[in-house]
């Protein structure tokens, strides 16, 4: 292909960031020019919180200060160089969760977009002007204007029965020790793609689905209505790329939503879950890890393209090198 073709990413999560990063920096190794017409992200809004009076977008944030370059390497999440003054005065009062790190720097970005929403904005015009401040070189959509926020039901052993949290408290204070029995998003099914997305996904030159969490990140993006049905039906190629690298995740605890839905933790159990888009899945080619390469031939049976390829993203360059890859398996 020539010129800058239209590439949509599905992405949550540290490894959605990542992988958006390596993608803008393929298209530069390209020569492409870097204009918000040649990636968009469809981001993964799932995550989303309420915490002492301000609404918290954690990957939608994450991919934002990566692209921007201001983010917290080391940690993962965050602004660089943060601190939590604030933080520590909210524990003071009482207020927020204790386990709940929020720096000053995130707090300020908490603060405007809150403010925005209380004026009126929609969670897509408040992303949009947040984007304003740095040149990320990408357009990013929440999957949803609406707020979905993933609940997850545990099994309580004191009590003998279920209960539900927010995903931010199972993830985060009980680094997903209790065993989840079941994964929601309360008002998913009557909420609408944000103003964009489908139109990004039906346009598009290639689809890729970020190595995220299948569960938690990528799961709740497919569950806006519309968007895996314009998923299936897009003339671009839809690729993914495995977020399992010899039969382990390679960051969070994935392997622990997995088996909640009935998903061993390997790359081919997870391709099975996707699905071939000739069948009723989602995906035309499935990035493999080298590693992984043993079930290339298990997962063409199920009528994927299985390219194998190195997907460590540990410096700049691998993450490049996977997003060229994954472009390579579309033909663009």
């Amino acid at each position: 292909m020539t010129g800058s073709p239209r590439i949509v990413v599905l992405a949550g999560g540290v490894g959605g960031s990542r992988f958006v990063l390596g993608v803008r920096e393929a298209l530069r190794a390209r020569g492409v020019a870097e204009t918000t017409d040649s990636i968009t992200v469809v981001v993964n809004t799932g995550d989303d919180l309420w915490l002492s009076g301000v609404r918290l977008q954690p990957d939608v944030d994450s991919i934002t200060y990566a692209l921007a370059g201001v983010n917290d390497t080391g940690r993962g999440w965050g602004r660089a160089g943060d601190s939590e003054r604030v933080n520590h005065e909210l524990q003071q009062w009482g207020a927020g969760w204790p386990w709940f790190t929020l720096g000053d720097l995130d707090l300020g970005t908490h603060l405007a977009r809150t403010g925005w929403l209380r004026d009126g904005l929609t969670p897509t015009q408040v992303l949009e002007r947040m984007a304003g401040r740095w040149p990320l070189g990408a357009r990013l959509l929440p999957m949803t204007d609406a707020e979905a926020d993933t609940v997850v039901d545990v099994r309580d052993d004191a009590g003998g029965g279920i209960r539900s949290m927010h995903f931010q408290e199972w993830w985060t204070r009980h680094r997903a020790t209790l065993e989840p029995v079941r994964f929601d998003n309360p008002g998913i099914e009557d909420a609408l793609p944000a103003p964009g997305v489908i139109e990004a996904i039906a346009s598009a030159d290639v689809v890729l689905l970020a190595p995220s969490n299948p569960v938690v990140s990528i799961g709740p993006i497919l569950a806006v209505p519309g968007v895996r049905d314009a998923v299936r039906t897009t003339p671009a190629p839809v690729v993914g790329v495995s977020p399992i690298i010899g039969g382990r995740v390679v960051r969070g605890m994935a392997d622990v939503c997995l088996a909640a839905i009935g998903v061993e933790t390997s790359a081919l159990a997870v391709a099975r879950h996707y699905g071939a888009r000739s069948g009723d899945g989602v995906l035309d080619a499935w990035l493999l890890a080298e590693e992984d390469a043993q079930v290339a031939d298990e997962v063409a049976e199920l009528g994927i393209r299985s390219p194998v390829a190195p997907l460590w993203m540990t410096d700049a360059a691998r993450s490049a090198a996977l997003a060229e890859a994954a472009l390579a398996a579309a033909g663009v």
